[in-house]
């Protein structure tokens, strides 16, 4: 049984690792344009057409798998639906449309798959650098360079993270839309104990997977995310061997709540 739900994990892998490729790809093709169609959704956050045509390649991969799925750009789907999912898919097409608009390259695909509330399988593809990381809770988290190229390519190879990093100081990683005056008081009384240490600012899902890949210590968010936002780099974390916790109570962040809005929460390598 084990064995089994290991061997389709892997398929599912490969069905989402190409999903995200293509996804990437789609974006691509608007991001070298002069017309972005950015329209504003409801809660006010940017809607690009890069964002609809991830969606779509996405959804043609996954819907395949005839697993469910929840998308951002997807439909609303009522808790009354979902609660009977033991297994199903959560994407964001595009994680960092406001990076994405300020052309700055730190934006992802995101492709995550949760069973019984856990992500248990994560992809994050940076269309810009083509670096894909990915992992997987029974075999580990990965890193992979020139993804677009290599994964169609017999020797795609990919690295396991973390990796060993020349010494560096402590270091904590936040976001770059969204740093506030909560997140600057924790990485105040969090740093006391370390001696020196730096704050780098990242978009998007890249700052899980700098955690992941063992760039930096800490990961603290005291901002609104949502399920979608963090799920696949939430798996890598996991396989990887670091941790997210529920900021005030410590207790793990699960998926598919009622409210699909995150509570805040602390990503550390130092599990």
């Amino acid at each position: 049984m084990h064995m089994k739900k290991t061997i389709r994990r892997e398929k599912l892998l490969r069905v989402a690792i190409e999903a995200a490729i293509e996804a990437g790809k789609e974006i691509l093709t608007v991001y070298g344009t002069d017309d972005f169609e950015i329209v504003t959704k409801e809660d006010q956050s940017p809607l690009t057409l890069a964002d609809r045509k991830a969606h779509e390649k996405i959804m043609a991969y996954l819907t395949a798998t005839e697993i469910p799925v929840l998308s951002e750009e997807g439909k609303e789907i009522p808790m009354e639906e979902r609660r009977e999912w033991d297994i199903f898919w959560l994407v964001d097409p595009l994680d960092g449309t406001k990076e994405f608009i300020k052309r700055n390259g730190e934006f992802t695909v995101n492709i995550a798959l949760i069973e019984n509330c856990i992500p248990v399988l994560g992809v994050i593809y940076v269309p810009v650098t083509e670096v894909l990381y990915f992992g997987e809770k029974e075999t580990g988290a990965f890193k992979a360079a020139g993804a677009a190229t290599t994964w169609y390519d017999e020797h795609f190879v990919a690295d396991s993270i973390p990796v060993g990093h020349e010494e560096r100081p402590f270091t904590i990683v936040g976001s770059r839309s969204h740093m506030n005056e909560d997140t600057r008081q924790f990485i105040e009384e969090n740093s006391k104990d370390v001696g020196s240490y730096e704050v780098i600012s990242k978009g998007s899902s890249l700052k899980l997977c700098m955690v992941a890949e063992g760039a930096a210590d800490l990961y603290p968010r005291f901002g609104p995310t949502m399920e979608w936002d963090t799920a696949a780099g939430h798996a890598i974390v996991l396989a990887s061997g670091a941790s997210i916790t529920i900021a005030d109570t410590g207790e793990p962040l699960l998926y598919n709540k009622e409210s699909l809005l995150n509570p805040f929460f602390i990503v550390s390598r130092e599990a």
